[in-house]
C-alpha cells in the first residue's frame, strides 16, 4: 500500500500512484490543481475552435445575403445613372439639333474623344469638359487629369472595376446602331415608334469596361449575345437605355427576336453615303 504523498512529490512518484489506482481524492491539492487546468487548457483551445468555425460559416452564409439585399439600391443607382446620360443626350440634341457622334476625329479621320465627353456640360461636369484639349487625343499628356477623373454618373455602383475612370455605359455603335461611326442622328431618323424600341447605351460588365473618356464602345452583338453565360454587373441581365430615354432591365432570357428589334434601324433612316 501507498504510503499519502507528500505535497511536493515527484512527477515519477505520481505517476506510480495513478498507475495503483489510488482515487484522485486522496491525492494533495496542488496536484490535481495542476493537472485540471491542463484540462481546462485543452478544452478552452477546443471550444475556441468550435466558435471560430461558427463565425467563418455564419459570414460566408450572410455576406451574399447581404449583398443580394445591397442590390436593389445599387440597381436603382444604376438606372439613374443611365436616365442621366439619356437626359443629356437629349439636351446635346436640343442644342446641336442632332446626338453626338459615336467619337471626335481628327483631320486623318483617328477618333479622338468619345461622345460622352461630348455631353459632359449637360451632366453639370462643365468644369471638367474646360480642361479637356478636344484637339488632341483623350489619352494624351495634356488630358491626363481629366481622364483620370472618376465620374458618379458614369459608374454603375455594382460594376467591380479595377481603375475609378474606367465605365460600363457604352454607346451602341454601328452603320445600323444608335451610335452611326461618321453620321450623327437624329430623333426623325427613328420614326414615331424607333425612339421607344431602339437601344443606345448598354450596361455591359465590368471586363468590356472601358475609360470614359475614351472612343470605345460596344456593337450590336454584345447585345445579341449577352447570357447567363456571361456574369453581368447586375444578376440575371443588365440595363439598356432607349433612345427616348427610358431604362429597362433586360432579363439574360430575352428572345433574339426582341434583342433584334432594339437594334436595327428603319430602312429609310439607313445613313446616306
Amino acid at each position: 500500500m501507498y504510503d499519502r504523498p507528500t505535497e511536493h512529490a515527484t512527477e515519477e512518484e505520481w505517476r506510480e500512484i495513478m498507475r495503483a489506482g489510488i482515487p484522485l481524492e486522496v491525492l494533495p491539492t496542488d496536484r490535481p490543481a495542476t493537472l485540471n487546468r491542463r484540462s481546462r487548457i485543452g478544452f478552452t483551445m477546443l471550444e475556441l475552435v468550435v466558435v471560430l468555425v461558427i463565425i467563418f460559416v455564419l459570414i460566408a452564409l450572410l455576406l451574399p445575403a447581404r449583398r443580394s439585399a445591397r442590390e436593389p439600391a445599387r440597381r436603382t443607382q444604376c438606372k439613374n445613372n443611365l436616365k442621366q446620360i439619356g437626359l443629356a443626350l437629349h439636351n446635346y440634341h436640343d442644342q446641336y439639333g442632332s446626338f453626338p457622334p459615336a467619337f471626335t476625329v481628327d483631320t486623318e479621320g483617328k477618333p479622338l474623344h468619345s461622345w460622352r465627353t461630348l455631353i459632359l456640360p449637360f451632366l453639370d461636369q462643365e468644369a471638367l469638359y474646360n480642361q479637356i484639349d478636344l484637339s488632341k487625343p483623350w489619352d494624351d499628356p495634356a488630358n491626363a487629369v481629366a481622364s483620370a477623373t472618376r465620374l458618379s454618373a458614369y459608374s454603375c455602383p455594382s460594376a467591380t472595376l479595377k481603375e475609378p475612370h474606367l465605365t460600363t455605359y457604352l454607346g451602341v455603335v454601328g452603320e445600323m446602331a444608335f451610335f452611326h461611326p461618321t453620321v450623327m442622328r437624329k430623333l426623325a431618323d427613328f420614326g414615331r415608334l424607333g425612339t421607344s424600341e431602339k437601344v443606345a447605351v448598354l450596361d455591359v460588365n465590368a471586363e468590356h469596361a472601358v475609360p470614359w473618356m475614351s472612343p470605345m464602345d460596344s456593337t450590336p452583338e454584345y447585345l445579341l449575345t449577352f447570357g447567363s453565360k456571361s456574369k453581368q454587373s447586375h444578376p440575371h441581365g443588365l440595363h439598356a437605355m432607349h433612345v427616348d430615354g427610358i431604362v429597362q432591365f433586360l432579363s439574360e432570357d430575352l428572345p433574339m427576336e426582341e434583342r433584334q428589334k432594339m437594334l436595327v434601324m428603319p430602312l429609310e433612316s439607313k445613313p446616306k453615303k
